[in-house]
């Protein structure tokens, strides 16, 4: 049996190791994450997002539908309307079918047919500048942004702002953040303490294509609760937490292509062991053919995600 890992040890980022002096050093956001986190260094994948907000405004340049999910199903949303599952030949297909898995498929040796979706180009505002934005109101919201109502744009800028606005399942706590000061303080909040620490997938932003990875290693991370932070489609970073009591698992998985000389890589992810409340048409229980209440759904976490738990004492 793997050991147990503590969280804040295994602060896993894109790209590799987490390193002083990368994209974002400096900022409000980085010292406010220094001071919320200590221990626990920000993904590089999230300090690119925040330099980016810095340097460019999605309000000066009013970013087109590159901005946007390509797929709502690729969201976590529970009580996700999905519709019809995406043809096989369409390009997000293979991206939802890569990021499910069953729990037994984490065993050392076993071979997991994975596939992540590249990053969707997006920014953290600062958190002055994401305050003054509209956000409930998708009028204005459509407004600020030049996004004409009807469009995908529209339409997907829609779903955020509902989904955000639905109250949480029964069992569940969510919040949503227009800033990565708010992801931080919406998550302790759930955690209910503020010895947090964070994790995140190391895999390039281009995604990783379909294909068969070999389970070099298994971790749990400690602790018992954890809180899963995913963007959601809109013109800046905006990412919806949530956090099921104690029904969830969250694991380091380290995988590695086929091929000589492939990487291994650390995946962040999480297990659901009580599904009841999801609706029937989300994907993962076609998927893996199983129904709400049915067998524990697991997913990796795409890049820039963020998976939270509490600190605890080594084991």
């Amino acid at each position: 049996m793997a050991p147990v890992v503590v969280l804040v040890l295994i602060a896993v980022v894109a790209g590799g190791a987490a390193v002083r002096g990368h994209p974002g050093d400096g900022t409000p956001a980085a010292r406010f994450w220094e001071a919320a986190l200590p221990g626990s260094p920000m993904p590089e994948a999230i300090a690119d997002l925040v330099q980016k907000g810095t340097d460019h405004s999605p309000l000066a340049e009013h970013r087109s539908a590159a901005m946007f999910l390509p797929n709502a199903c690729l969201g976590y949303k529970y009580d996700i309307q999905c519709g019809k599952p995406p043809p096989a030949s369409t390009e997000a297909a293979p991206a939802v079918e890569g990021i499910f898995f069953r729990e037994a498929a984490m065993r050392v040796g076993s071979t997991m047919t994975v596939a992540l979706p590249a990053a969707v180009p997006s920014a953290f505002l600062p958190r002055d500048v994401a305050g003054r934005i509209p956000f409930g109101n998708l009028t204005d919201a459509l407004a600020t942004f030049n996004i004409a109502p009807g469009s995908q744009e529209a339409d997907q800028v829609s779903d955020t702002v509902r989904e955000c606005a639905a109250p949480p399942l029964a069992g569940e706590r969510k919040a949503c953040a227009t800033s990565l000061e708010g992801v931080v303080l919406s998550t302790t909040r759930m955690l209910g303490t503020r010895r947090v620490a964070a994790a995140a997938s190391a895999l390039p932003s281009t995604g990783l294509p379909r294909a068969a990875y070999v389970v070099q290693a298994t971790s749990p991370l400690g602790g018992s609760r954890f809180v899963a932070c995913h963007s959601r489609p809109y013109p800046y970073a905006v990412y919806q937490c949530h956090m099921t009591e104690r029904s969830s698992k969250a694991y380091v998985v380290s995988i590695r292509g086929g091929l000589r000389g492939d990487p291994t890589m650390d995946m962040a992810a999480l297990c659901h062991f009580d599904t009841s409340n999801w609706n029937p048409a989300h994907p993962a229980f076609r998927i893996l053919r199983t129904h709400p209440g049915g067998s524990p759904v697991c997913h990796f976490l795409p890049y820039a995600d963020l998976l939270f738990g509490e600190k605890v004492a080594n084991a």
